[in-house]
């Protein structure tokens, strides 16, 4: 038989006759950039957590691989013991993370590779995120459990396809019970202009991968968390998906698969006779409120306006003064000497940079199809197709490489639209829609978000929490 109890979001704890594994610990609020809380919201008593053989790390999102929870982790020595094993992808940033953190027996895994811990056969499972077409460049992975009676997957965020599937199959016949991809998140969609609507392509994905696996059970998985108090009308254009949603249109798409919520707390007990979910029995870990009717999707919802939060009169004329001298004597400089400077003329893009303070704004222009060298331009020119607007704060943070375009895009203080054509004599033309890269936002072409950002990220992460408790 196989238990497994939901702690939060991605965090599960499950454990055979012999053998105990905790997967992707997120076990503080804030997450991710201190945007996100745990939703619902818990209450986790870490003295009653048993001791793990297994920590199983399944790919870097803040949402799975958490510095804080990690380094509390690797200095509680009852949880993780000093033989504990670490799965964790061949991910250099993830690793040096871990290896900072001063973490032992870290063993990197290989898609469909077994494990053998105790009594269970642990296979991680592969994901199509590193794909030409992914948005994501790192390793992630799901997980196989079997105790040779019964076996589980979780499927985490990886992204799969037959092929995969038939593997699985392949290995193990008929899963038992299985964590599935439910709610496609809009995240990012609010700051980049972009649509509200549910992806139905992706969304249609979570439901044939049930139907392609015919496991015996399913629940949602991996996605309890919400945006914090302050940023909560993100919650209603963020997640277009509930879990009794999901079920609902599962339970029409495949009826022959039975399933049910999961949430913080449930314990699911699997075994060749039986499945039953007991809710709220763990003795570790319960729903403190369901707090998730916040999240209800109405993306119509009313839009606070950007601002600076920089409280204190004397450091925001500080972070003013730096903004200010960016922008005079800089910033044209960098746009001129730009590899898309070539892009932005040939679509005669007018560019507007929108700063916010506490409670004004003040707007910076660049017309890059006058037949001269662009200049800029402070105030409106008329028409803007290309647009930034961010807080003083945010973009201070920027300029000095304190923050992350992580962060920047999801906390509401960013947003840019584009409205990219180009008039010739009789003609309109459009941008190709594999060229992107011509509406390239300036601000993300000076300030890269790369490897060097994602490194800076998590070290700083690291910096703050290795030792604190």
């Amino acid at each position: 038989m196989i238990k497994t109890t939901l702690i939060g979001h991605a965090c599960l704890l499950v454990q055979s006759k012999e053998t105990t594994i905790l997967t992707d610990p997120v076990w503080f609020d804030y997450l991710w950039e201190e945007i996100n809380v745990l939703c619902p919201s818990i209450v986790l008593e870490k003295d009653k957590i048993p001791p793990v053989d297994v920590l199983n790390l399944s790919h870097r999102h803040q949402d799975h691989f958490d510095v804080r929870t990690l380094s509390y982790l690797v200095q509680d020595k009852r949880i993780l013991k000093p033989d504990s094993i670490v799965l964790a992808p061949k991910d250099d940033l993830l690793l040096d993370v871990l290896n900072e953190l001063e973490f032992k027996n870290i063993k990197i895994v290989s898609d469909f590779e077994p494990i053998h811990v105790k009594d269970v056969v642990i296979t991680p499972t592969a994901s199509l995120n590193q794909s030409s077409t992914a948005e994501d460049d790192f390793p992630e992975h799901g997980l196989l459990v079997s105790d040779g009676e019964v076996t589980i997957w979780n499927q985490v965020d990886s992204q799969v396809n037959p092929d995969i599937i038939q593997r699985i199959r392949e290995l193990h016949g008929q899963i038992d019970f299985f964590h599935s991809r439910f709610v496609p998140l809009l995240e990012g969609n609010f700051a980049y202009n972009k649509p509200f609507t549910l992806p139905i392509d992706e969304y249609c994905t979570f439901l044939n991968v049930v139907k392609a696996l015919g496991p015996k059970f399913v629940v949602p998985g991996s996605a309890a968390f919400r945006c914090r108090d302050e940023l909560n009308f993100l919650n209603q254009c963020t997640f277009p998906i509930t879990q009794d949603q999901f079920i609902r249109d599962l339970s029409a798409f495949c009826p022959e698969v039975p399933s049910a919520p999961f949430f913080s707390g449930d314990v699911a007990h699997i075994s060749t006779g039986e499945i039953r979910i007991d809710k709220q029995s763990s003795d570790f870990v319960r729903v403190d409120e369901d707090d998730s009717h916040r999240i209800i999707f109405k993306p119509n919802a009313e839009v606070p306006s950007i601002k600076t939060q920089t409280c204190d009169l004397e450091k925001y004329k500080k972070e003013m003064k730096v903004v200010n001298d960016f922008i005079e004597n800089n910033f044209l400089d960098l746009i001129l000497n730009s590899e898309l400077l070539s892009g932005w003329q040939h679509w005669q893009i007018v560019y507007q940079l929108e700063i916010f303070g506490q409670e004004e704004s003040q707007a910076w222009t660049i017309d890059f199809g006058q037949t001269d060298k662009p200049k800029l331009h402070k105030g409106d020119l008329g028409k803007i197709n290309l647009y930034e607007g961010i807080s003083s704060s945010e973009m201070c943070a920027l300029v000095e490489g304190t923050t992350s375009w992580d962060y920047v895009t999801l906390c509401g203080n960013y947003r840019t639209f584009n409205n990219i054509y180009r008039i010739t004599d009789g003609g309109f033309e459009l941008p190709p829609e594999d060229k992107s890269n011509y509406a390239l936002e300036p601000l993300m072409d000076i300030f890269p978000w790369d490897k060097d950002m994602d490194r800076r990220k998590f070290m700083r992460d690291v910096q703050r929490w290795k030792g604190k408790f």
